[in-house]
């Protein structure tokens, strides 16, 4: 140990450094700034404790406590006698916490076995770098359970729901369907979605390091199911029309069709059927052509169910009488550099002739005499060109060009339904004009419980009445579309047959349809069919789409209990109830 001498301490003691002293605000100074210090650290602690306690309680219950989305039922969709046309039926879905999963090989087979997939997809799921992944969505409950006694870290279960569809491909097109998570993406899911839809509930949990629920804490928010929606369909007139349409298209091998039925004092619908169709329950494998509601997104040349209304505009501005004579000989008519032809020759026919046995000629002669600007009033006045507003994705509105930009011999077409687009459910709805007192009623999607639905004036009850009488010599004996005649109900309609439009120019294929309403003595439905690309052998619509109209109309109007009208047997054609004929 080394030792110092006296001396030296003695020198150490009495080193200057240690002689001197401090200034007395120095050390005044150290002391506020300690206690300044803990000041601070008290006042932290009081604002984090007592002050702002709920954030620290938030970041603790984040550690174990969770918020669970409680699932609500979707409302039910429903025709008008309320017969279930879509419903949601339990489920469950099997969710995993990835960074809790930690299984086993062995584990991850058997979970892969009960819920029907690939061990090494599952793997490659568990693997991943993720808060939460689905493993498989609505399953059955008993599956579940299957699941949940496998007591497997990091894996849970959610109640979700399916939608069901009791009337399958019937009611496809009408009713839609929802996605996996619940959305509507079609028909009436997708029009309602908001009302259908509900609000989801919530509750608290807690939960274990391994995502395990090891107590309930309580409901914060109880879920609200979605309101029903009571469609107007009518599901047995639907299966009417579906059936007769499915059975038109195979005896004309062709490509597509659709069928429309509207109640003439609502405007409700009460059939939408389409075909192709697909079924709403199994879409593993679906194409475009199968999913769209042709009756409202595709768009066609009326053809010839347009006369009626170049005749009824011309009848409501004194142009023409019931019986007025149109030269319609020798069954051409020269305008510019083309030529209008009737399919057949025809020579002098009164106005309510030109209808019964649709002459394009006569028809052109009529539209000559009216302003165009009138014409294309007409059109947009009863609903040409513009959407229907029913809600139904996809909804086209129809094609009618400006009326500045006419020229004679396309005012002379349009007056016969070319040069023009409309839709099967535009064309439905333009007729109400003619089944009621000449004014045009909005459709509706929905039952309507309560109210009258006001209608927009086009024409005057005189020129429905007359068009109306028209349209039924147009199905009689010496008319288009004999083959349209319902036993016992006296019927009025008009038949349309136009070349298919394909890249700017007509092709050598054609779009059948027919539109008419019975009884004609007191209307109460309107059916309007399209059939397109009939390839048997015929095409004109009083052969194709005659016989479909005549099976759906008498069928829907003996399930309505409609009284009939006439004897069961052929119709003779109505006396004219005008005066004397006038030469045009």
């Amino acid at each position: 140990m080394m030792r110092f001498k006296g001396n030296v301490a003695h020198k150490f003691a009495e080193s200057p450094l240690l002689q001197l002293s401090l200034p007395p605000w120095r050390s005044r100074l150290m002391a506020l700034l300690i206690l300044g210090s803990f000041g601070a650290l008290i006042g932290r602690a009081f604002y984090l404790q007592v002050l702002n306690n709920d954030f620290l309680q938030e970041k603790g219950e984040s550690r174990y406590r969770r918020d669970i989305e409680i699932s609500a039922s979707r409302g039910r969709i429903a025709d008008r006698h309320g017969d279930v046309l879509a419903i949601s039926t339990p489920m469950k879905s099997i969710w995993a916490v990835p960074q809790a999963a930690n299984l086993t090989p062995e584990q991850t087979k058997q979970l892969a076995t009960i819920l029907e997939t690939d061990a090494k997809q599952l793997a490659h799921k568990l693997d991943k770098e993720k808060n939460f992944v689905f493993l498989r969505r609505q399953i059955p409950p008993s599956i579940a359970e299957q699941v949940a006694a496998l007591k497997l870290p990091g894996i849970g279960q959610d109640k979700e729901y399916r939608r069901f569809y009791p009337t399958g491909e019937m009611t496809a097109h009408m009713v839609g369907f929802t996605g996996v998570d619940d959305k509507g993406l079609e028909g009436a899911e997708l029009a309602f979605h908001g009302q259908l839809l509900g609000q989801t509930g919530s509750r608290s949990v807690i939960k274990d390091r391994r995502g395990q629920i090891v107590e309930d804490v309580g409901s914060i928010k109880a879920p609200q199911d979605g309101q029903d929606i009571h469609l107007a369909l009518d599901s047995k007139i639907q299966y009417l029309a579906y059936s007769q349409l499915k059975q038109v298209i195979a005896e004309n091998k062709a490509k597509a069709g659709g069928v429309v039925v509207v109640d003439v004092r609502t405007g409700e619908i009460l059939a939408l059927a389409n075909w192709p169709t697909y079924n709403p329950n199994n879409r593993e494998s679906l194409s475009g052509a199968q999913l769209r509601n042709r009756a409202v997104t595709d768009t066609f040349e009326p053809g010839s169910t347009l006369k009626p209304f170049t005749v009824a505009l011309a009848l409501d501005n004194n142009k023409v009488r019931f019986d007025t004579i149109v030269n319609c000989a020798p069954g051409r008519l020269t305008i510019g550099t083309a030529t209008i032809s009737d399919a057949h020759p025809h020579g002098a026919l009164t106005v309510a002739q030109v209808i019964q046995k649709s002459s394009n000629v006569g028809a052109a002669k009529i539209a000559a005499m009216l302003p165009a600007q009138k014409m294309w009033q007409m059109f947009d006045d009863i609903g040409f060109g513009h959407t229907p507003h029913l809600g139904f994705p996809g909804e086209v509105s129809g094609r009618v060009r400006p009326w500045k930009s006419w020229r004679p011999i396309e005012q002379a077409t349009m007056s016969y339904g070319h040069g023009i687009s409309v839709s099967l459910i535009q064309l439905a709805r333009a007729y109400t004009a003619f089944a009621r007192d000449g004014d045009v009623l909005p459709l509706s999607l929905t039952r309507i419980d309560s109210g009258k639905p006001a209608g927009t004036q086009v024409f005057t009850p005189r020129t429905a009445r007359e068009v109306r009488t028209m349209l039924e010599m147009a199905v009689q004996t010496g008319g288009t579309a004999p083959k349209a005649q319902v036993p016992g109900y006296r019927v009025a309609g008009k038949t349309g047959t136009a070349y298919k439009l394909e890249h700017g120019r007509y092709a050598n294929k054609y779009v059948a349809s027919f539109v008419g309403f019975a009884p004609a003595s007191d209307p109460r439905l309107i059916v309007a069919v399209m059939i397109d690309e009939p390839g048997a052998g015929q095409h004109y619509g009083g052969d194709v789409a005659g016989p479909a109209f005549s099976a759906v109309m008498g069928s829907s109007l003996r399930t309505l209990g409609i009284t009939p009208d006439a004897p069961l047997q052929v119709a003779q054609s109505p006396k004219p109830t005008t005066g004397p004929k006038a030469k045009l």
